[in-house]
């Protein structure tokens, strides 16, 4: 008997789940300046709440940052950080915003602490089968 080799293709429905995206891309939260500069977080969750707490995902200690500052948001194909009516808002690439989508490299401030955010494709080989032949 001989044996094929096939691959399996995406299928051409967009799937715009976490779970899809995820299988495609690694997305962090890189802290760049405050008391937790260097720390990464992984964003592994479709929302994760920021501010200094408590009852947040991600705390900081930070006077000038509200107890439930912003949130990371998963949406359609990516992340978003929507301010939650902070005192001191969000800044998004240097403009204060309130809903702003991000793209890998994308700066945000929140108070005194500043982020990266850090989008990396995942390689994802297809899958291969082998078939038999009749």
């Amino acid at each position: 008997m001989n044996h094929a080799q096939t691959r399996k293709l995406r299928s051409t429905r967009a799937d715009h789940s976490l779970a899809s995206f995820r299988a495609g891309h690694r997305a962090a939260l890189v802290v760049l300046s405050g008391p937790a500069a260097g720390n990464e977080h992984e964003l592994d969750r479709e929302k994760l709440s920021i501010g200094r707490g408590p009852g947040v995902d991600l705390a900081f200690e930070d006077a000038s940052m509200s107890r439930e500052h912003a949130v990371l948001e998963f949406s359609d194909d990516g992340f978003r950080i929507r301010d939650l009516a902070s005192t001191n808002g969000v800044a998004h690439n240097g403009e204060t915003v309130q809903v702003a989508s991000l793209v890998h490299g994308d700066r945000l401030q929140l108070g005194e602490h500043r982020f990266q955010y850090i989008c990396d494709d995942i390689p994802v080989a297809p899958e291969t089968y082998v078939v038999e032949e009749d």
